[in-house]
């Protein structure tokens, strides 16, 4: 359990978790003399506020053989929740909440991390004795979502829960972290009132900029300025201090008063802070930003920035930002790390809302994906990142905004290996880039590569219907750009049918194929009559209207006439009017190239695939050892506390543990005992050099040696071509013929597990033939699909199918194991030799490092 951390609770307040210290006695009878005496009896039945007393003095303690957690707001104790174990694996239960902040949720929240502290322990029940006239807390501990039994006794009910996380609790604790996010983030996205400090008659100055865009933007609630030296700017009276019970206070001042300005704002019970102010994290100065940073949780306040353009909600005419232009309002929302990059989008899309994150201290994606997913007014999300704060957590949430709203990302800092110091495969190959890919497609969220892309591809998903698939249908007046936009969509992936005969009167296109050039003369009637009858095609689910002005009708007449066109259909509808990008009457997307309208079209119809795909299934039931497997890392790390690779016996027992097939494999570091490994395993037998890292470039690697006679030579030879570097062998039997397969995986400390599959052997890295999941792996087979080695393990020019099966369960469990075991920094499984019989490793590389465990999916805390 960590030392502390803070937590949102149902009402968007922030009250910090801690395990209980024996100096927190005097708070704790503090809690119990603000406690009613109702409350009392509920917890401390007829003993009330005397048993109450003496119970605090026993958890305080030396002798106290319980684990407690306390939970403060603004510094003050409010809550205490503890499990005593017992004998069997179980343990008693008991809670107490300060009677001002009943109902906030802060009861679940302490319960749920209780019951997850005594599980990690292993404690298997926890028993609590409740009163039955105690509903709330009845309806806590059924709502925790863990398997509940009870016995009425005498008024008693005697409750008993099973500490193990269920998929209820799963889904319990997201469905309040969203509703806890959400609430925290209304006053500051939806204010009722806005601070401006700062704000003077400087007009250059970033203060009177925000406050002039609030004021030109409408917002319609009350505006405060702060500016200790003035007595009015821009007609609104000024204030020394931020009055009491402001929503959001935009910061606008030097960043040496901005700490002090924090403070009175929490004085104030402000809800947010938006920091526009620099000079922080982004120049070095981190201590001051983390000091504003506890200032804000201490308080109770989201902050967004520092370094931040400001806040816009086009919803409420808000528009605390010093932009130098004003937002249009759209069905877009957009969050950008860079000042610069939201600044431009705002140029092309029409918003929602957008929030400039600046140096991302508090408020991050993860929270405005929360906030974003039942915002009415917002229909696609768009990011521009260039960090992730915490992307197991962004792709948990993620996956489940982007089922109902689809989420783009540009993510900058595209870039390899660089110098980590990597000897795997699968370490070089899978960058920190290739994690993030594998990341977001996981999680179904687009992601682009470039600000261009971003902006064409929510310019079509905010104004049209998801495709329904990848047939593609161009009609145009102009035959090049239309061969064009043919092209690209076989690039993408996508499909241009041919039409069904009879659509098109003849004498209205040159070409009746598809495209459907209907010429330079067309005019936009017939343009209109077409785009019609293509969208009645049932082998259609796209249409691409190319158009090049001013041929025709002219421009105008011509957009008009797509867009009453478009209207008739619910098909998706998008156009190419060379040279001029845009919107046609706010409901059709218009492109200046053939290329940009089809990669828009590519990437929505990727993402209608993902949310067409019924829901994955659960992992399902495999048999491993765990407890086992981390013996046997705990082992190599207490002689390698800096970390190191296994040897291959070590590597071969760590993978069956996980029941992944191993060529049987002996450790042998003489020619004699080279030969006894050969006698052990059988012949024909292989000998492996240990040290070097590709063994075959070097002579490392022996096959098909079918005497006891040449196993001892090959020993010999083996050793002294090598030299030094040869640490020892290894002898193992020979494996029938098949296709070479690597399997590998990589722990990220921030990103956590990813498992890759590929061409292996000795074309691993000629190749690059690979594909890559985040686990668990639930679709091997697919992912084996996707190589273009694959028509290999089908059987390929008379050769027989490989057991794919095999090779998938393989994958799955490599999946399972880095998901297990965060130490396992680095492995390759190369080769693994697919044969129709199943698939076997025949070479491990497994590298071990000392690494924090991840937190816990389901403790819920801020970041």
């Amino acid at each position: 359990m960590p030392e502390g951390y803070d937590v949102l609770l149902r009402d968007g307040g922030i009250a910090h978790v801690r395990p209980l210290r024996p100096t927190d006695r005097d708070a704790l009878h503090e809690l119990i003399d603000r406690s009613s005496e109702h409350s009392a009896y509920l917890r401390f039945f007829t003993g009330g506020r005397t048993t109450a007393h003496a119970y605090m003095d026993r958890i305080t303690s030396d002798e106290y053989g319980g684990h407690a957690l306390v939970a403060t707001i603004r510094g003050q104790l409010i809550g205490v929740a503890e499990y005593v174990p017992g004998r069997d694996d179980s343990a008693d239960l008991a809670i107490l909440i300060d009677d001002a902040v009943h109902g906030h949720g802060l009861g679940t929240l302490l319960l749920e991390h209780v019951a997850l502290d005594a599980g990690a322990h292993g404690v298997r029940e926890l028993a609590a004795d409740v009163l039955g006239e105690n509903r709330p807390m009845l309806r806590v501990l059924h709502g925790l979502g863990l398997e509940m039994t009870q016995r009425f006794e005498e008024g008693m009910l005697h409750v008993v829960i099973a500490a193990e996380p269920t998929h209820r609790l799963h889904e319990g604790i997201a469905a309040r972290d969203h509703e806890a996010g959400r609430a925290s983030l209304r006053r500051v996205l939806a204010p009722r009132s806005v601070a401006v400090i700062g704000a003077s008659r400087n007009e250059r100055a970033v203060g009177p900029k925000v406050l002039r865009n609030l004021i030109d933007g409408g917002f319609r609630g009350p505006i405060h300025l702060v500016n200790p030296n003035a007595t009015e700017v821009a007609g609104l009276a000024c204030h020394a201090k931020v009055p009491d019970g402001v929503d959001l206070a935009v910061v606008a001042v030097p960043a040496r008063h901005v700490l002090e300005v924090a403070r009175d704002c929490a004085d104030a019970g402000v809800a947010g802070l938006v920091v526009v102010t620099s000079g922080f994290a982004e120049t070095g100065q981190r201590d001051g930003e983390s000091e504003l940073l506890k200032i804000c949780r201490a308080a109770g306040m989201r902050l967004i920035g520092p370094n931040c353009l400001g806040v816009v909600n086009t919803a409420v005419r808000l528009n605390a930002s010093f932009l130098p232009h004003r937002p249009v309002r759209g069905r877009v929302a957009l969050m950008s790390q860079s000042g610069a990059v939201g600044a431009a989008l705002l140029e092309r899309l029409d918003v929602s809302s957008f929030v400039s994150v600046g140096n991302k201290a508090d408020v991050s994606g993860n929270d405005l994906l929360e906030y974003w997913e039942d915002d009415p007014g917002t229909d696609v999300i768009a990011l521009y990142l260039e960090s992730f704060g915490n992307p197991r957590k962004f792709a948990r949430i993620a996956r489940r905004v982007g089922a109902r709203k689809p989420i783009l990302l540009v993510k900058s800092g595209r870039r390899g290996a660089g110098d980590r110091a990597v000897r795997s495969h699968t370490a070089a190959a899978a960058t920190p880039d290739v994690a993030v890919d594998a990341l977001t497609r996981a999680a179904g969220v687009i992601r682009l590569d470039s600000v261009h892309e971003l902006i064409d591809t929510a310019k079509l998903l905010a104004a049209q219907p998801l495709p329904r698939g990848r047939r593609v249908a161009i009609v145009g007046n102009s035959g090049g750009p239309q061969a064009m936009a043919a092209d690209a969509c076989e690039r993408h992936g996508l499909v241009v049918p041919e039409l069904p005969p009879g659509l098109l009167d003849a004498r209205a296109a040159a070409a009746l194929g598809n495209p459907v050039d209907l010429t330079g003369d067309a005019t936009a009637p017939e343009i209109g009559a077409a785009v019609k009858a293509v969208a009645e095609a049932p082998d259609v689910d796209v249409i691409l209207v190319v158009y090049t002005p001013p041929f025709g009708d002219g421009l105008d007449a011509t957009r008009q006439a797509i867009a009453d066109a478009a209207k008739g259909t619910d098909k998706t509808v998008l156009a190419c009017v060379i040279g001029h990008d845009g919107l046609i009457d706010g409901r059709v997307p218009s492109y200046a190239f053939p290329e940009q309208a089809v990669a828009a079209v590519a990437h929505a119809d990727r993402y209608a695939e993902w949310r067409r795909r019924p829901i994955e299934p659960a992992p399902a039931p495999m048999s491993v050892d765990v407890a086992t497997a981390r013996e046997i890392i705990q082992a190599e790390l207490a002689k390698h506390p800096e970390g190191c690779w296994l040897s291959p016996t070590a590597a071969a027992r760590l993978l069956r543990c996980y029941s992944i097939p191993f060529a049987e494999t002996v450790d042998v570091h003489s020619p004699e005992t080279a030969v006894q490994a050969a006698v052990r395993v059988g012949l024909p037998c292989v000998l492996k050099a240990v040290g070097p890292v590709h063994k075959s470039d070097v002579g490392g690697v022996l096959l098909n040696l079918r005497s006891h006679d040449e196993v001892r030579q090959a020993y010999r030879a083996m050793s002294a071509r090598i030299g030094s570097e040869m640490t020892g062998a290894v002898v193992q039997r020979m494996l029938p013929a098949g296709v070479e397969i690597i399997v590998g995986g990589v722990n990220y400390p921030a990103f956590g597990p990813l498992v890759m599959v590929g061409m292996g052997g000795v074309t691993a890295d000629l190749l690059a033939d690979r594909a890559f999941r985040v686990p668990p792996v639930t679709d091997a087979t697919d992912m084996i699909g996707e190589l273009r080695c694959a028509p290999l393990l089908h059987g390929y020019r008379g050769s027989p199918p490989m057991n794919i099966q095999s090779l998938a369960d393989q994958v799955t469990r490599i999946g399972r194991l880095l998901d297990d075991l965060p130490q396992v920094a680095e492995l390759d499984l190369n080769p693994v030799i697919v044969s129709p019989d199943g698939a076997a490793t025949v070479d491990a590389r497994i590298r071990v490092a000392p690494c924090e465990p991840p937190p816990s999916p389901l403790l819920r805390r801020l970041r």
